[in-house]
């Protein structure tokens, strides 16, 4: 079993920044990382299993809902403090951040925001306590950049509504007790829904052979005619901005979680590189593998600054969807680059399970893709600063 030896890199000293509260909650949470996920980590991914034993301690180290009010189960942490939750579990693995991103930022949220308060007293307890865990229905087998265009669609029949469709890619989805999922109305007016696992009609199918994302479990959801108690209706907002207001919450945490991969690959990379030794000395000491490291860290110190700024903003509640989607984009382009370029540092060890970076750049292949793509993300930031939308 290897020991986790990572050393965070802070180059313009961003701790500086952080309040005392910030840095208890990210050294919690790295400490946990490095003793719970880092010597698992290999075997579940070389396994393609999801740890599920790690569920308890996401829930004890308030990875779920960090920033959900203390009256429901959540911390009532700031944004800045949810973003290094997020960074530190990411830097273990993008599977296991995407679980806790998922819970928090696509089930709890959308109960807390758009939910009545008997939803809100019913679920959040029991989800920030890992009792309950969520997925996110939105994308579907025809619809994902264009989720307006989803076909699943529910009926008033009286006394409950009627669920048919199916959603594809949907993370959490084969254990998950609960599903917030977005629907049409026979109006075309889109509406969440809470599907409870057991409810007559309603599988969650798995999504097998993937060769990223190998630790996270993968699957779809199947409606059948499901019956769905009127109550489990979200209330306070309804059309396609009430799925996207969840994905910038998640987007914003995918921001700060990649920041992690991209620090562990930089770190192994600088480690590997200073005790490599080639032609009688370390390759460090080369001129092409220090170009490599110094703008590795280059990119993490940008990240890092873009990312405060946008936790500020978060916490002041000035933050734009278009500002959210630069971050997301910027930095997973910037981590999937530093994974690629310390894969050629280590060589052909880099490619082994020995080492955790072939692993976080197979992981980032999928970050780039879900909660908007890459191409999407860039049409969002050339739409907001010209007024014009490309992809209409």
């Amino acid at each position: 079993m290897s020991v986790d030896l990572f050393q965070s890199p802070d180059y313009y000293n961003l701790d500086d920044l952080l309040t005392e509260e910030h840095k208890l909650v990210r050294e919690a949470t790295r400490e946990w990382v490095k003793r719970e996920v880092s010597p698992i980590i290999e075997d579940a991914a070389q396994e393609a299993k999801f740890p599920n034993q790690l569920l308890s301690g996401l829930a004890e180290i308030g990875a779920f809902g960090p920033y959900i009010p203390e009256e429901y189960g959540g911390a009532g942490l700031d944004q800045i403090s949810y973003g290094l939750i997020m960074q530190e579990i990411e830097r273990g693995d993008s599977g296991i951040r995407s679980t806790a991103s998922v819970q928090s930022s696509l089930v709890m949220y959308p109960i807390f925001k758009y939910g009545t308060e008997e939803q809100r007293l019913k679920y959040l307890p029991k989800l920030a306590s890992g009792e309950l865990i969520g997925c996110f229905g939105l994308t579907e087998p025809n619809h994902g950049s264009n989720p307006g265009g989803m076909e699943t669609r529910y009926k008033d029949m009286g006394d409950h509504y009627l669920l048919n469709g199916a959603k594809l890619w949907i993370s959490n989805s084969p254990f998950a007790d609960i599903a917030v999922v977005w629907a049409k109305n026979e109006e075309d007016r889109i509406h969440g829904l809470i599907v409870e696992r057991g409810m007559e009609g309603f599988s969650t199918p798995e999504t097998h052979h993937k060769w990223s994302l190998r630790a996270s479990a993968t699957g779809e959801l199947i409606f059948d005619n499901v019956k769905v108690p009127k109550e489990n209706l979200l209330p306070n907002k309804s059309g396609l901005g009430a799925p996207l207001g969840c994905l910038d919450s998640a987007r914003y945490g995918i921001a700060w979680g990649v920041i992690g991969s991209a620090m562990d690959c930089y770190d192994t990379a600088l480690r590997y590189s200073k005790e490599r030794i080639q032609f009688g000395k370390p390759i460090a000491s080369f001129q092409l593998q220090q170009k490599k490291l110094a703008e590795m860290i280059t990119e993490i110190t940008k990240a890092q600054l873009l990312t405060w700024r946008l936790g500020v903003l978060r916490n002041e509640g000035r933050a734009t969807t278009a500002q959210i989607s630069m971050a997301k984009r910027n930095n997973v382009e910037m981590a999937l680059n530093i994974a690629r370029e310390a894969r050629q540092v280590l060589g052909a060890m880099g490619i082994t399970g020995d080492y955790s970076i072939m692993r976080h750049m197979m992981n980032l292949e999928s970050v780039i893709t879900y909660e908007g793509t890459h191409d999407i993300h860039l049409l969002i930031t050339g739409m907001d600063i010209t007024g014009i939308p490309a992809f209409k």
